[in-house]
């Protein structure tokens, strides 16, 4: 283990002890191998989900209803275009992967060429099709609402231009991804009864509350859009913002903020992402939330401005998978014998720390 942890240290892997387990953290990057096979994970397991293929497509929509009064309005549309802003700069977004639809659309902002529509059904569904018509298997999709939700269950809505839009609804556009890795953010007021509807296998949902009566407009999208910039949610120093991290810095940021005004909480944001429609306010890798928000990442493998080789690409995809493969392994401890665990992890990490090492020594040639 001494030998092991020296290796780790050398490449820049860091080791927090937590309890009487090792917590592995790692450093760069992600793809798909035959490593995953010897976890032997179930088809039901996150091993099969943001898998990240070095020919996988990432794709975000922006969706921001409108609202009343000019310091709501004007928050809306700051969030919008600094969300748009930061998955191009900080985690490699093309513009043309990136749809938004905000308010009326061109009409609200006719120089504004972040914007692609209006934010209402038919901007809705004309974006989705386009969409449709040109992901492939494997590619993600990471969806965010801003804005208003109102009513419960059934009935929950996204309030957008005309006529809201029910989860229901929403819920049968993106029933035609199911090839595709879904994460939706809903910060919304009200979202959980919207977000309930889109629980499914395979996808992260992220709602800022846990109940239709929390109506209050949540700051819990201010603080989710800070834990992406300049990825200062990366809590386990990997360069990288998973789904968890960028949760957990917004909830308890959250809780914080409502601690420092003296106020009783009105929001509580829950994670679901094994398809039960119970939403985790606290989800961890080792419970029932947690295992797939842990290994979803916004960040595209190679981004626009990135020239690496095809040598380096395919050792980047290697250390990121890896890298998840040690996430996945660390959150099934509980179903293996300790030594078989041990076994197992201690192959994955030095196969990691070996490939970071020449990743590394690639990029300084």
């Amino acid at each position: 283990m001494k030998s092991m942890k020296v290796l780790m240290h050398r490449v820049g892997i860091h080791i927090c002890c937590i309890t009487s387990s090792y917590f592995i953290f790692v450093a760069s990057a992600f793809t798909q191998n035959d490593d995953i096979d010897q976890i032997g994970a179930p088809d039901s397991s996150p091993a099969n989900y943001f898998l990240e293929q070095p020919e996988a497509t990432k794709y975000a929509v922006i969706l921001t209803g409108p609202s009343v009064g000019e310091e709501t309005i004007s928050t809306f549309r700051q969030w919008s275009f600094s969300l748009h802003d930061i998955l191009i700069r900080d985690y490699g977004y093309s513009s043309d992967a990136i749809t938004l639809l905000i308010e009326r659309g061109e009409e609200a902002f006719p120089d504004n060429p972040r914007v692609d529509g209006a934010c209402d059904i038919a901007g809705i569904q004309a974006q989705f099709a386009e969409l449709q018509s040109k992901v492939q298997p494997g590619d993600q999709l990471t969806i965010f609402l801003i804005g208003h939700g109102s009513g419960r269950d059934e009935e929950s809505k996204f309030n957008i231009v005309g006529p809201d839009i029910t989860g229901e609804q929403f819920a049968s556009i993106l029933d035609n991804f199911e090839s595709q890795d879904l994460v939706i953010v809903n910060t919304t007021s009200a979202s959980y009864g919207f977000s309930t509807s889109l629980s499914g296998e395979g996808r992260v949902v992220i709602s800022s509350t846990r109940s239709p009566a929390e109506r209050y407009d949540p700051i819990f999208s201010r603080y989710f859009i800070e834990a992406l910039e300049n990825k200062n949610g990366d809590r386990d120093k990997n360069n990288r913002v998973s789904m968890l991290e960028a949760f957990t810095y917004a909830r308890q940021s959250v809780d914080q903020w409502y601690e420092d005004q003296g106020r009783l909480a009105s929001e509580h944001a829950g994670l679901d992402d094994n398809g039960d429609v119970l939403f985790s306010l606290d989800p961890t890798p080792t419970e029932l939330d947690g295992r797939l928000a842990e290994i979803a990442y916004l960040d595209v493998l190679v981004s626009e401005n990135e020239d690496l080789s095809p040598e380096a690409l395919a050792l980047k995809a290697r250390v990121q998978q890896l890298e998840r493969n040690v996430f996945i392994l660390r959150g099934r401890k509980a179903d293996f014998l300790e030594d078989d665990y041990w076994q197992q992890m201690e192959s994955l990490l030095i196969d990691l720390a070996r490939t970071t090492g020449q990743y590394n020594d690639l990029l300084q040639q």
